[in-house]
């Protein structure tokens, strides 16, 4: 066996989230104690040891499957309510000990609510002592189902406030309000492909398929900005603008879309500074109203009906910075700026053209 098994496999954690778990489990068993036995009058089991174990997954791996919700509050009551049936059916205390992890885990695992802690929690009910095996299935509620719940509100709470995403649940959100997937994830590694690989590993893996499909996802990511990191906006814009005055009408810029066949034009001051963008869906829907302009507000001048907060980029920037923005960002056209003047435009149909060239190599070199 190689000596480099026995070393650390977790990958380095950033200070700050060292800190966060810390802190946060601190003040998770803390305030779980408090409100246990100041507020609910809960003695003197006010708090079990597995509790400390949860800590440690909901405040410094809240990322992590077994650290969700779910996990949380059946794993522990679930094994709870094993332990405490083996207590009373066996009587031999290391069979009953045995058993009771032993059935903890496969009921863990058949309900997918697998949390470590669970295992320690149905070891408990049956070597706590005198005192536990008194309170019987009063056990199951008081104090494991009730320290479950009131550590996850504080988990729930505490990563909340500190920026964290917990529960470990991303809903997929689409720019156009829209049930189809983000167009990075349309293509490459799937959801279903995902699921698949899990399907086939042996082992479980402490990592969500959500999870696991962005760690791909930056990884192959990052393998393209490798090869077309050079690329700048400079070698792709458009450098034949076709802007428009904030002056002009909404008929002035109908018309210069119309002649021009495009879909968005920069709008600019009389010192040809960029000051907005007007896109047909501009002129054709009231932003505030979300219904249709009328023909009277066609006579009304640029800056009352264009966007003024823009996207834009630099010449020298790389392209695949804006990768994401066109793709699931949901823009259509950005503008070029160089010490403030307007230089130049990028639109979709320019990231399409790179990126099916860049496609068209790759396929040329792997033949």
């Amino acid at each position: 066996m190689p000596y480099k098994a026995f070393l650390p496999a977790l990958p380095p954690t950033h200070r700050k989230e060292c800190l966060l778990g810390a802190l946060g489990a601190a003040l998770g068993l803390i305030g779980t104690e408090l409100l246990c036995q100041f507020l609910l009058g809960i003695r003197p089991h006010w708090l079990i040891a597995p509790m400390g174990a949860s800590a440690v997954l909901l405040f410094a791996a809240p990322a992590s499957p077994l650290a969700q919700p779910w996990s949380l509050i059946v794993g522990n009551t679930l094994s709870a309510l094993v332990g405490v049936s083996c207590a009373i059916l066996i009587d031999n205390v290391v069979l009953s000990s045995g058993v009771a992890v032993m059935m903890a885990i496969a009921l863990m695992l058949l309900t997918r609510s697998l949390h470590p802690p669970g295992g320690a929690v149905a070891l408990s009910a049956v070597i706590g002592g005198p005192e536990i095996s008194a309170l019987a299935f009063q056990y199951v509620l008081a104090p494991v189902a009730i320290n479950s719940a009131l550590l996850l509100l504080i988990a729930l709470l505490f990563n909340r406030l500190a920026g964290r995403r917990y529960p470990n649940y991303t809903p997929l959100s689409s720019p156009h309000h829209t049930s189809d997937l983000l167009p990075s994830q349309r293509v490459g590694t799937r959801e279903e492909d995902i699921a698949y690989a899990l399907k086939q590993q042996e082992q479980l893996l402490d990592i969500s398929p959500q999870d696991l499909q962005h760690v791909l996802q930056d990884a192959q990511r990052h393998a393209q900005e490798q090869n077309l990191s050079t690329l700048r906006c400079a070698d792709v814009m458009s450098r034949s603008i076709v802007s428009i005055n904030a002056q002009n009408s909404g008929s002035d810029a109908w018309n210069k879309l119309a002649y021009h066949r495009v879909q968005a034009l920069p709008v600019v001051d009389s010192a040809e500074k960029l000051v907005g963008i007007v896109t047909l869906h501009d002129l054709m829907v009231d932003p505030h109203t979300q219904q249709a302009r009328s023909t009277l507000e066609m006579n009304k001048p640029l800056a009352d009906l264009m966007t003024a907060a823009v996207h834009t980029a630099a010449p020298q920037q790389a392209l695949l910075e804006l990768v994401p923005l066109f793709s699931d960002g949901g823009l259509h056209h950005l503008p070029i700026i160089a010490n403030g003047e307007l230089v130049g435009m990028i639109t979709q149909s320019d990231i399409v053209a790179v990126l099916a060239l860049y496609a068209a190599h790759n396929l040329n070199e792997m033949t």
